[in-house]
């Protein structure tokens, strides 16, 4: 079915270490190397095949060191321990780098840390540690993590902040990416990365709602890449857009979304990084946004919050959402969603589903997430035109 025009809709196949991936595509976020109560085989079954993870929750638990010697029960250890095997994820995995979890740790409360030009000292949630990021480390624990795709340190300030403010986050974010690509580059040479395998880098886009500052960083960071410092020039494989992508009244930044768009480099991946509700999606892809990633599917999931279809046409309202957890479920006996394949619907009522999300019981949240997961993987081939 085609649902967008041609020209509004990116769809180009990239190469990552672990397998080809298909734009547009979403990755959900498996955020501390899991996503809650579901299996691989439950991602797998619900159809998901990118994922997000967490360089700032993973550095602090389960640590570097233990990452470094993983190995999954099948495999023998090779010296080479890392994300992939510590989950038993043979699929592409993002790494983002963290900065928006620590600066927002700091932001709500400035006694955790505090932000520097050279980097970023916090203190841990868990233990009350202090730590010590600067934009080399981001890297480095980036390539420690054996990701197919690592996402540079920014310095992202609330939208909320003084244009001086945010133009000041820009030149930090532009010096900071900078130095990490320097850091790339001599990480690739000292751990003697061949190309094919060599992860795809992201630069991230500030400037909150302001164009001029959006303008000037893509302008910094197109530069940076054209520079031969460090090693040889390497371009961004990827653009990244940086901060809320809302406004204080939770209103969708769709002009500023779609000005960046047209600022990056048409051969360049273009990120909406934490852009997630199903209209949200769809309106960034025709904007010329090529990836995704968000908790959203999941969460909603473990809260009752079930995706249905309304309509195959993506216009309007095309689908909706329902609380199973609502009292005119409880003796519903229909299937979660006809036209749907995934374990819940072919197996379970609603009124089944009612029932254990009032017994509180994690089958649940396990498999209400499958069905979120399969109504997002089904909304991507959609919008590639494959369904």
């Amino acid at each position: 079915m085609e649902i967008f025009s041609e020209k509004r809709v990116r769809v180009k196949k990239i190469k990552t270490k672990s397998g080809e991936l298909q734009t547009p595509f979403f990755m959900p976020d498996a955020t501390r190397g899991f996503i809650k109560s579901m299996s691989g085989k439950d991602l797998k079954d619900a159809g998901v095949g990118p994922m997000v993870v967490n360089t700032y929750h993973l550095y602090l638990q389960p640590g570097m060191e233990l990452i470094k010697k993983s190995v999954s029960p099948c495999q023998n250890f090779d010296g080479q321990g890392n994300i992939h095997k510590f989950m038993n994820w043979d699929k592409p995995l993002l790494s983002d780098s963290g900065g928006y979890q620590v600066f927002s740790l700091i932001h709500k409360n400035p006694q955790m840390g505090k932000i520097t030009d050279d980097g970023v000292e916090f203190r841990s949630p868990l233990d009350g540690s202090k730590h010590y990021i600067t934009p080399e480390k981001a890297i480095q624990i980036q390539f420690d993590l054996g990701v197919d795709m690592m996402v540079c340190l920014d310095d992202p300030p609330p939208n909320s902040h003084t244009k001086e403010k945010i133009e000041a986050a820009v030149d930090r974010t532009l010096a900071w990416a900078k130095r990490c690509m320097i850091e790339y580059k001599k990480q690739i040479k000292e751990r003697k990365i061949e190309k094919e395998n060599k992860p795809l880098i992201f630069c991230v886009i500030q400037g909150g709602e302001y164009l001029d500052l959006r303008k000037k960083c893509v302008e910094g960071l197109i530069e940076i890449g054209f520079s031969k410092e460090g090693g040889p020039a390497m371009r961004w494989d990827g653009y990244g857009f940086g901060a809320r992508h809302v406004d204080s009244e939770g209103n969708f930044l769709e002009k500023v979304l779609e000005y960046t768009a047209k600022l990056i480099p048409e051969d360049s991946l273009r990120f909406a990084l934490g852009i997630g509700t199903p209209e949200d999606i769809v309106r960034s892809v025709q904007m010329g946004w090529d990836m995704f990633d968000c908790v959203i599917p999941t969460r909603e999931a473990r809260h009752g919050k079930i995706f249905l279809w309304k309509d195959d046409n993506l216009e309007g309202e095309f689908y909706k959402t329902v609380n199973i957890t609502n009292s005119k479920f409880k003796d519903d006996f229909s299937a979660i969603d006809e036209n749907c394949d995934c374990e819940l619907c072919l197996n379970y009522s609603r009124a089944y589903l009612h029932h254990i999300f009032k017994m509180k019981d994690p089958l649940a949240a396990r498999i209400a997430s499958i069905h979120n997961l399969k109504f997002y993987t089904n909304l991507m081939k959609k919008i590639r035109g494959e369904m």
